[in-house]
C-alpha cells in the first residue's frame, strides 16, 4: 500500500472499486434464491418464478404500473453542491446502444421488483477514465453469484456458467432493491392466486358440477348401469340436456363457483398483492377493508404514488448510478419526477413563477428555461414560425 493510500488521500483504490461491483449480501437468500450450496446462490425464485407470477393479472398490473411510470422519467445529471444541471453523458440517455433508455430502465425496475437485485453487463468502457460507458440489462436467471465461506460477500459472478471479471468490459453493475423481491416475500400469495385462477378455469370449463346418479327404484344389472353411465356421459358431452327416468335422479357432489366464493377470494388476493407490491388497492380495482380513500386530484394521487410506492425504486437506481465508478465524484444522477410525472398545470406553474420573479428569486431567463422556452418565448425545437 502506498503512502497516499495509507493516509486515505487517494480518491479510489482497486479494493473500493471491487466493492462497488460486488456488494455485500444483505439478506439471504440473496437475489431471491431458492437454494444455495457450495457458496453459490441461484437467482431463480423460491417456489414460484417470474413467468408464473406474471400470469396473475394483479401482479402484472403492479409490475406494469411501476415499470411503466419509472421508465418514462428522464435521467439527469446534477452538481451535488450547486444543484446545477449538467450535460448528460451519452450512456445516461441511452445505456444500451441497441434500445431506448426507457426499455433498459423498465426491465431494471422489473428485476428489482421480482428479485430484489438487477444487473447491467458492461459492454464499453471510456478510455480516458476507465468508467463504463455502455451497458446491457441481463436477466437474473442468467447470473449466479459465488459467495465467500461466510456467505456474506460476493467473490465473483458467472453468466451462462462463464466467470465474469469484476471490473471493466464484461463485468457487472449491480442494483440492489431496498427490500427482497416479491418472488421471495410473496411466494405463497402469488401461488394462491395461481391456484385460484386454475380452479376458476376448471370450473368454467365444466359448468355442470360433477355428481352421481341415484336410483330410487329396483336395482339395475351391472350391464344396464354401465350403459346408462356411458349414455349420460355422451349426452352431457354433446348437448346441454340429458334424460333421466322417474326413478333416477342426478345428485351434484361438488360446489358451484358461486359456492366456492371465487369472486371474494379473487378480491382478497388482489388486495394482498397490492400490499405485497406496495401499490394502493384502488389501482387494481381491489377493495381493501377499512379503505377510507376520499377524492384526490390527479397530482395529489401521483404524489402519494411516488412517495409511498415508487420512491424505493427511484432511490435504488439514482444511488447506484451516482456511485463513483459510474459518475464522477461530486455529481449525482436524478430522475426527473417533478418535471414530468408531478408537473402541475400551466396556470399553477405560471402563478408560482410570477411570484418567484417578483421576489427576485429567479430571472426572466431562468423562468423561460423552467418552461423550456427560448428567449423569444417559443418552445425549444419549434422552427419556421411566423409571428405577425
Amino acid at each position: 500500500m502506498g503512502l497516499l493510500s495509507a493516509l486515505r488521500l487517494v480518491d479510489k483504490t482497486p479494493e473500493k472499486l471491487d466493492a462497488q461491483y460486488a456488494p455485500a449480501v444483505m439478506d439471504l437468500p440473496y437475489g431471491n434464491s431458492s437454494y444455495w450450496n457450495s457458496n453459490q446462490i441461484s437467482n431463480i425464485g423460491a417456489g414460484v418464478d417470474r413467468f408464473s407470477a406474471m400470469q396473475v393479472p394483479s401482479v402484472s398490473r403492479c409490475r406494469n404500473l411501476i415499470s411503466g411510470v419509472l421508465s418514462s422519467l428522464p435521467l439527469e445529471l446534477y452538481n451535488e453542491k450547486t444543484g446545477a444541471e449538467l450535460i448528460n453523458p451519452t450512456w445516461l440517455d441511452q445505456p444500451d446502444i441497441r434500445q431506448p433508455r426507457a426499455v433498459t430502465i423498465a426491465w431494471t425496475v422489473d428485476s428489482l421488483l421480482f428479485y430484489g437485485v438487477a444487473y447491467w453487463f458492461v459492454t464499453e468502457v471510456e478510455a480516458s477514465t476507465g468508467r463504463p460507458s455502455r451497458f446491457e440489462w441481463v436477466q437474473n436467471t442468467r447470473i449466479l453469484p459465488t459467495l465467500d465461506a461466510s456467505g456474506s460477500e460476493v467473490l465473483y459472478y458467472t453468466m451462462n456458467n462463464k466467470r465474469l471479471p469484476m471490473e471493466g468490459v464484461g463485468s457487472l453493475v449491480t442494483f440492489q432493491a431496498l427490500t427482497q423481491g416479491i418472488l421471495t416475500t410473496g411466494a405463497r400469495t402469488i401461488q394462491s392466486a395461481l391456484d385460484l385462477e386454475k380452479a376458476a378455469s376448471i370450473a368454467s370449463a365444466t359448468p355442470v358440477p360433477s355428481g352421481h346418479i341415484k336410483n330410487s327404484g329396483a336395482d339395475l344389472p351391472e350391464a344396464v348401469v354401465q350403459g346408462l353411465l356411458a349414455s349420460w356421459k355422451a349426452a352431457r358431452a354433446s348437448r346441454s340436456t340429458a334424460f333421466l327416468t322417474s326413478t333416477l335422479d342426478y345428485v351434484p357432489t361438488s360446489f358451484s363457483p358461486k359456492d366456492m366464493m371465487y369472486t371474494e377470494a379473487s378480491q382478497y388476493l388482489s388486495t394482498q398483492i397490492s400490499r405485497l407490491c406496495n401499490i394502493p388497492a384502488f389501482y387494481l380495482s381491489a377493495e381493501a377493508q377499512g379503505n377510507s380513500m376520499t377524492y384526490q386530484n390527479v397530482i395529489d394521487g401521483r404524489r402519494d404514488l411516488v412517495a409511498l410506492s415508487l420512491q424505493p425504486f427511484i432511490t435504488s437506481i439514482e444511488a447506484r448510478l451516482s456511485l463513483d465508478d459510474l459518475t464522477p465524484r461530486g455529481n449525482v444522477v436524478k430522475m426527473a419526477v417533478d418535471e414530468t410525472f408531478l408537473r402541475t398545470d400551466a396556470m399553477t406553474r405560471l402563478n408560482v413563477i410570477e411570484k418567484m420573479i417578483n421576489l427576485n428569486l429567479i430571472t426572466v431567463e431562468q423562468a423561460q428555461a423552467m418552461e423550456q422556452l427560448t428567449p423569444m418565448g417559443i418552445g425549444e425545437g419549434v422552427n419556421d414560425i411566423n409571428i405577425l
